[in-house]
This record gives structure tokens, C-alpha cells and sequence, in this order.
């Protein structure tokens, strides 16, 4: 699904007015309630269920959604504006919006009309978690998982593992994509609708991450969970489909988008501690080291929103996007390294201790190294469009 899919199903009902009102909101959003979430989940190391009611209250989690399903439509590259200021709050929060203003896409776009009742409305209204099923701890993300599927009749009995998978405890469904017992390769793959409760699955929390505290992750067994056959996306045969197409562009360019943002508040950060910090009766932001280096990091943030606005104008453009996607996931990526390590270095030895808050984003910042694929996956998918063209 490009960008003429759900998409494109109607344009934003959102006025420049209007946007511009939401993205004030948002801002005060962050700087206030956000602030507040963050120092409750850093203290309680967990999201508590207030924090989703809240966010599906405003609508934040639904921004992107098509309008006849009940969200606000709002195109990707506007989207995007949003994303950059929800992501300068905590991990946490900016997990929950990122997640759920994407598990959609691929869910309406292979989705028969009834799936979409019992399905799409209802993860929309917020009246339903959805998560994401693909990672294994025995094998990568693609055609060699080993999750298999056997029907019997009108069921499917599910074997195999899955972790990593964030709200994969606390999800009413997960998405998850396995293969039919037996097969190979990305042809014997199918994804099913498959709640991580029940009969036959096991559903534990992995050990605390580095950051992003709180959010849940999933270890998932399954020893012969049944689930209807009623409940496959696509035909079986389109599971890597179903997972990746339309759904990894859109997905790593609002993550890259993320990274912007987390990384503008590193930046913040660093310019507010080197004008009031002094040494030797100098302040900081007056050393010429330290004004080279926060010049540096406002042009790495700077280069990584223009080619993450790029990547997202391309997608809408009806093109898959998925050369630039990943463009802007790697290089948005490393910058949040680069600018997060530089922040810190800035602080000095008092940004290493719990509670400065550079701290908790430089914590915050490693997680998306990973998410969406490494920088290596990266590299192999713009090497392989660079030489498909």
C-alpha cells in the first residue's frame, strides 16, 4: 500500500488554523502533562494504563488514521510535525504514539469488511490494543522465521516463539506473522489477528530495558494456540506482505521523525546548560569548543528533518518510498547518536546520574538504534534499491 492506499482514502479535515492550534497543544502537552508522565515512569518503571486513556482522550492516537474510520486523517509529512514534539517527551510516550499511529496501515490495507468491524474500528476508537508479531529469538525478521502454522479446518494452531514484541502483555491482539508448517521462504508465510492470552500462549514481560522504562515487552510462546481462521490478513502465502508493504516505509520515516525530535531536546538540553553552567568564571556557552560543537549538533538535527521530510513527501508522491525511508532511518538514526553523546559530553559528569533528565534521553536514544531495523539492514536495503534503479 502506497500512498494512494488508506491514505489517500480522504484528505485532512484539518484546517492550517486548525493544525497550527494542535501542534500549541501538543507543545504544551509535552512541556507540561509529558513532563509529569515522564517523572512517574522513570520513578514507577512502568506506563500506567492513565497515561493510553489520556492520549486516545486527546486523539494523539489516532492523528494519522483515515477519516471514515474515525481518526483525523492527517497526511504523513503533517504528521510528522506532530511526531517531532510528542518525541521530546518521555520514551514511553512516544513509543505508544509511534506504534499506534502505524499498526493500522497494514491491518486496513488486507482487511475484509468484517475484519475491519471487529478489527480496524475498534483499534482506532482506542477501544483495542494491537501489537506487532514478527521478531524471533531463533531468527531474523524475514523470510526465515520459524513460527509455523497448521490448519485444521476452520483453525489454525500456532507453534513457536516470539519477543522483543513491545506490548505484546498488555495487547488485546497480535498481529503476528508465522508460516505455514512445512514451508519456505517469504512464499509460506500468513499473518493472523491472534489474542497473546489463552490456551497454549505464554506471555511473559522481558527483563528491563536500558530505556524507554516501562514499556512492555514480550516474550511469546505458543504451543498449539488456536486461532480462527476467520482471524488471517491476505491470503495465505502474503504474511511478509501484510508486514511490510505500505507499512515499513511510512513506519521508518515517522521513526526517523523520532529521532529528530528526541534529538532536538538533547539539544535544548545542552544550549540551556552551557548558557547557566560556568567554569573558571566563564560560562560554558562561551568557550569556543563548546559553541563548535552545539553549532554542529543544530546542523546534524537540521539535516536529518530535511531528509526525513524528503523521504515522507516521496512516499506521498505514490512511490514505495523505500530507498529514502531507509535513508532517512539511518542517517536520523546515527545523528541521534552523535547529538545525544555530544549533549551529555556537555553536561559533564553531573548529566551521568539519574534524575537530569539528559540522562534519561541519552537512555531513551539507544533504543532507536534498533527499532525498525539495525543501520546494517539499513545499508543492504538502500544498496539494493541503489542498484535495482
Amino acid at each position: 500500500m502506497t500512498a494512494t492506499g488508506a491514505d489517500a482514502v480522504q484528505p485532512s479535515t484539518v484546517d492550517e488554523q486548525e493544525f497550527a492550534r494542535l501542534k500549541d497543544e501538543i507543545r504544551a502537552y509535552v512541556d507540561d502533562a509529558g513532563a509529569r508522565w515522564a517523572e512517574r515512569i522513570e520513578r514507577e518503571r512502568l506506563v500506567p494504563p492513565e497515561l493510553w486513556d489520556q492520549l486516545n482522550d486527546r486523539g494523539y492516537l489516532r492523528l494519522t488514521a483515515p477519516v471514515e474510520y474515525g481518526g483525523r486523517g492527517i497526511p504523513l509529512s503533517r504528521y510528522l510535525q506532530l511526531l517531532e514534539i510528542l518525541s521530546k517527551s518521555h520514551g514511553s510516550l512516544r513509543m505508544i504514539v509511534h506504534v499506534c499511529n502505524g499498526i493500522w496501515r497494514p491491518i486496513v490495507a488486507h482487511a475484509t469488511p468484517e475484519q475491519r468491524e471487529r478489527f480496524v474500528n475498534p483499534l482506532i476508537a482506542g477501544e483495542l490494543k494491537v501489537a506487532f508479531a514478527l521478531t524471533e529469538p531463533t531468527a531474523g525478521t524475514g523470510a526465515d522465521l520459524r513460527t509455523s502454522v497448521v490448519r485444521e479446518g476452520d483453525t489454525y494452531y500456532v507453534t513457536g516463539e516470539k519477543h522483543l514484541i513491545t506490548f505484546g502483555t498488555i495487547a488485546d491482539y497480535l498481529l503476528l506473522i508465522a508460516r505455514t508448517e512445512g514451508s519456505k521462504g517469504a512464499e509460506g508465510t500468513l499473518a493472523v489477528m491472534i489474542p497473546p492470552h489463552g490456551e497454549g500462549v505464554e506471555a511473559r514481560l522481558m527483563p528491563e530495558s536500558m530505556g524507554v522504562l516501562g514499556t512492555d515487552h514480550a516474550h511469546l510462546v505458543f504451543d498449539r494456540a488456536a486461532v480462527p481462521v476467520a482471524n488471517r490478513l491476505g491470503a495465505e502465502g502474503a504474511g511478509l506482505e501484510v508486514a511490510l508493504g505500505g507499512f515499513l516505509a511510512p513506519g521508518r520515516i515517522s521513526l526517523a521523525m523520532t529521532c529528530v525530535g528526541l534529538a532536538q531536546r538533547a539539544l535544548e538540553l545542552a544550549v540551556a546548560y552551557a548558557k547557566t553552567r560556568e567554569t573558571f568564571g566563564r560560562k560554558l556557552a562561551e568557550r569556543q569548543a563548546i559553541a563548535f560543537k552545539l553549532a554542529e549538533m543544530a546542523t546534524d538535527v537540521e539535516a536529518a528533518r530535511a531528509l526525513v521530510t524528503q523521504a515522507a513527501r516521496a512516499w506521498e508522491s505514490d512511490r514505495d518510498a523505500v530507498g529514502e525511508s531507509s535513508m532517512a532511518k539511518l542517517f536520523a538514526g546515527a545523528m541521534l547518536q552523535r547529538v545525544t553523546d555530544a549533549a551529555l559530553d556537555i553536561h559533564g559528569g553531573i548529566g551521568y546520574f539519574s534524575p537530569t533528565e539528559i540522562e534519561r534521553v541519552y537512555r531513551d536514544a539507544r533504543a532507536q538504534r534498533f527499532e525498525e531495523g539495525t543501520a546494517e539492514v539499513q545499508k543492504m536495503t538502500i544498496a539494493r534499491e541503489l542498484l535495482r534503479r
